[in-house]
């Protein structure tokens, strides 16, 4: 349970006074009763951030006293390199993500008539099917570079599709969340933040690097792509016992022959019913947007801090779509105290860099307020004109608390 009081904390940067940050909309996760659930991590409440030394709240810049405008310059920021090649004999034979994937499988079919199943209900769910690959799109090129990186097996790539339909603010009921669907314990252990600033399980370039390397630690352990995604959904150590369980027994140890909970018996049938699905779409009266075989994104970064709906004005592009390539920031404000990675879809970037250097105000509109002892939540908002339950919302504070600790 909550304690009834605030904890004495730095708040997150917040939105531009009298606005509010527009979310994306919430992605249809019509998904069978297997599946773990899925909902849009920005319609959860986030949880109060951790203790620290000194008590603060986030308030409108323009409304606190002795502004210096210290971060008034513009920002430091560097186009960087694409994280990815743009030449090779991979990138250009082949005009479309989708001929590139399937030259590269590397996983056997697999016999099963779940598979069948998992092919009837995507069948029937074009327009699932639709969204999904439109998702994908921003994503893919990035993917399939880092997959062939490490000589796996391209239904890697489609992985995202059966664990999140590649929605980025993909959010279970284990707390799994991203596109690849890191646990936290999981998440921190191949090195992805998760603060109250930022969770970068729905990082798209930190969280498919740790997938990857992740997936490469479970076929290492098991010499099974098959066990390896069992392994990824269920959970290393409980296939591994399963395995013993069987050679105890003297029975195959494979995927198809071990005992396991319906959602991984179900999870490589549904990988396989995409892979063909994919592989030929017409067989299934579908038809997939055409994804180029190109970068969708570029990265600069940035170590000042800069306001997300700025960051999305200055690269001239709606916000909806600057937050699909950079979701992984719980507050709206990029955060930079060291060198943070910005994407942009690939013909905006020197557009942002020509628009920032030539912006000459400040680049957030926010800056946290220290709390003194006795203050209240009324009090606060009165004072620097902010409505109270805008001021709990965008520092994480419960509705119900009214009293602060000082």
């Amino acid at each position: 349970m909550r304690d009834i009081r605030a904890r004495r904390a730095v708040a997150a940067f917040v939105f531009s006074y009298g606005a509010s940050l527009p979310l994306a909309p919430a992605f249809a996760m019509d998904e069978p009763v297997v599946e773990t659930e899925i909902v849009d991590v920005r319609a959860l409440s986030l949880s109060p951030p951790p203790p620290a030394a000194q008590p603060a709240l986030l308030l409108p810049r323009p409304h606190l006293p002795n502004e210096r405008g210290e971060d008034a310059a513009a920002a430091q920021l560097m186009l960087g390199d694409i994280p990815f090649g743009t030449g090779g004999s991979t990138t250009t034979a082949y005009s479309s993500v989708w001929e590139r994937i399937r030259a590269s499988y590397g996983m056997s079919e697999l016999d099963s008539p779940l598979v069948k199943e998992w092919e009837n209900w995507y069948a029937s769910r074009p327009d699932y099917v639709a969204r999904m690959v439109a998702r994908a799109e921003r994503y893919l090129y990035f993917i399939v570079e880092e997959v062939e990186k490490r000589g796996m097996p391209s239904e890697i790539a489609l992985l995202p599709m059966i664990e999140s339909a590649y929605n980025p603010n993909a959010y279970s009921t284990a707390h799994a969340s991203g596109i690849w669907q890191f646990i936290p314990a999981t998440g921190k252990k191949y090195g992805l933040k998760q603060n109250w600033w930022q969770d970068e399980r729905r990082d798209v370039l930190a969280a498919t690097r740790a997938a990857r390397d992740y997936l490469e630690t479970l076929y290492g352990m098991f010499g099974s792509w098959e066990l390896a995604l069992a392994s990824y959904n269920w959970g290393e150590g409980a296939v591994a016992r399963a395995v013993q369980r069987n050679e105890a027994r003297g029975v195959k140890a494979d995927y198809s022959s071990l005992d396991m909970p319906a959602e991984t018996r179900n999870y490589i049938p549904k990988l396989m019913a995409v892979k063909n699905i994919v592989t030929r779409p017409e067989n299934f009266g579908l038809t997939l947007a055409e994804v180029q075989n190109r970068p969708y994104f570029a990265v600069v970064t940035t170590d000042r801090h800069i306001d997300v709906g700025l960051a999305a004005k200055l690269a001239e592009m709606p916000q909806e779509e600057f937050q699909a390539l950079n979701p992984s920031h719980n507050r709206p404000v990029i955060r930079a105290d060291a060198s943070q990675a910005i994407l942009l879809p690939a013909d905006k970037a020197e557009l942002f860099q020509a628009n920032l250097e030539s912006h000459d105000s400040s680049l957030t509109s926010w800056q946290s307020y220290t709390i003194a002892k006795g203050d209240r939540m009324e009090r606060i908002a009165q004072r620097f004109g902010i409505a109270l339950w805008q001021l709990k919302e965008i520092n994480g504070i419960p509705s119900r608390l009214r009293e602060l600790a000082g």
